[in-house]
């Protein structure tokens, strides 16, 4: 199963983006989907996700307040990462994953994830 994540790019700080994941192969508007993001020369880490049993929502710390995830109102197979107020921090690679079933709930662990995602760049500098 692949997933595709795309919508990265170059940005300011204060700046702000929408990525994307959307897969051809599984429903993704039930289907519990995470995010991770790896910044140069560090590990990945997880940074939300959103439950396909009920739709609740996560966010890692370093993320709460500004990142947004949802899945999308007309376009129900793709899960969305509003980000806002973007600092150099952030600039990492961006990855969806997806658990093996639809109803197993959120993770922090990459471990608990199946199906992941190419990853899309983020980057945020002057």
């Amino acid at each position: 199963v692949q997933l595709q994540a795309f919508g990265g790019g170059s940005v300011q700080p204060g700046g702000y983006l929408k990525i994307s994941c959307a897969s051809s192969e599984i429903a993704l508007h039930d289907h519990t989907i995470g995010w991770f993001r790896q910044a140069p020369g560090k590990a990945r880490e997880w940074i939300t996700c959103i439950s396909g049993s009920d739709g609740g929502t996560h966010y890692s710390d370093s993320v709460k307040g500004r990142f947004k995830i949802s899945r999308e109102k007309y376009k129900p197979e793709e899960v969305y990462v509003q980000i806002n107020d973007l600092t150099p921090e952030d600039t990492a690679v961006y990855y969806c994953a997806a658990p093996k079933f639809w109803y197993i709930d959120c993770s922090e662990l990459e471990s608990d994830y199946e199906y992941w995602g190419q990853g899309t760049q983020v980057t945020v500098s002057s």
